[in-house]
């Protein structure tokens, strides 16, 4: 399992109010024991002294050792439970497997904590979309479908439709605003931010899972994912990205899903039509941070004044002339320094 089940757990500790992410602090040395096993942070010094909403955007195992002790067996699995894991989503595809969680008989406190942080369980990429759905909408958890409808081929009649299928609720609405802000923060000021998009609200969650074989952990064998929501503040989709044992990378979802899946989301903003906000968590900014502009009008200006004003961009220029007639991209359009725009000239 990985790191984004730590957004489950979170969750269930938000809503027993066992913390306030905001005011409740954690210290974190590197690592804790348990019953004579070290766990320890991919941070190996530790990160201090942390809110619980750093402890979620640094991704620290130590800190959800905590949360997992806060809660206790019984009410963190009755989350478990809750968010469907464990059991069948019931999506409309052959050979849907249950996951492996541990039977509540069994959890000592050491499965307890593990649990706490996504290790030693196994739900599936479904589950995980379907439970984090639940997370962002509001705590209403529904059975999830990948057909929308079968049509008549002539006539176009519809002969099977799928609809939105509420099973329960997960959580309530003021647990599931505080964690669509906390995941918007993992973005602009955690773990996430190599999926940060200016003026766009993006939240998320990174995760790095070791994988298994013959009951053992494989070295240097990892899935990376990421899971985002877009926009953070009124979600629209939900993007869960993963790459089985990516090679001549950092070993940190940081560095590999999180890139991908921000591609994927500029896509997904385009297809949707989703439009800028102004209002969401400032970034904090790094010196391989991306800047962007909004892309001026040239059109109708010479290339001379074209030039000035497309000063953050690598212009390329075709046609013949003086006067600017078209460009690409359109005006207007939030474009990162050093990208490419095309001017067409003309007499």
């Amino acid at each position: 399992m990985v790191s984004t089940f730590k957004i489950i757990t979170m969750s269930s500790a938000v809503e027993e109010k066992v913390i306030n992410i905001y005011n409740d602090h954690f210290y974190d040395s590197g690592s804790v024991h348990i019953n004579g096993t070290r766990i320890g942070c991919w941070k190996s010094k530790g990160h201090g002294d942390q809110t619980f909403l750093q402890v979620l955007e640094n991704s620290c195992n130590p800190g959800f050792v905590k949360l997992g002790q806060l809660l206790g067996k019984d009410r963190l699995f009755s989350y478990f439970d809750l968010f469907g894991f464990g059991e069948k989503t019931g999506i409309d595809l052959n050979g849907e497997a249950k996951g492996i969680i541990f039977p509540i008989e069994k959890v000592g406190e050491l499965e307890l904590v593990t649990s706490a942080f996504g290790q030693g369980i196994s739900v599936t990429p479904i589950q995980q979309v379907t439970a984090v759905s639940s997370v962002v909408n509001g705590g209403k958890l529904y059975k999830p479908y990948i057909v929308k409808s079968i049509n008549e081929p002539v006539n176009n009649s519809i002969i099977v439709s799928n609809n939105p299928k509420f099973v329960r609720n997960t959580i309530s609405k003021e647990t599931s605003d505080t964690m669509r802000y906390a995941l918007e923060s993992v973005v602009a000021r955690g773990g996430g931010r190599y999926a940060y998009i200016d003026g766009y609200r993006i939240g998320g969650k990174t995760g790095t899972a070791q994988k298994v074989k013959d009951g053992h952990y494989m070295e240097n064998n990892y899935i990376m994912s990421f899971m985002s929501v877009v926009p953070a503040n009124n979600p629209k989709a939900i993007l869960y990205v993963a790459i089985d044992n990516p090679k001549n990378t950092a070993l940190l979802s940081s560095y590999t899903t999180a890139p991908v899946a921000r591609r994927i989301l500029l896509d997904i903003i385009d297809i949707m039509d989703i439009k800028r906000q102004e209002d969401g968590i400032e970034k904090i900014r790094y010196w391989d941070d991306e800047i962007y502009y909004i892309l001026p009008n040239t059109i109708g200006k010479t290339k001379k004044e074209a030039a000035k004003e497309l000063f953050y961009y690598n212009v390329e220029y075709s046609g013949v002339g003086e006067m600017v007639v078209d460009q690409s991209p359109n005006p207007g359009t939030y474009l990162s320094a050093g990208s490419t725009v095309r001017i067409l000239l003309a007499n």
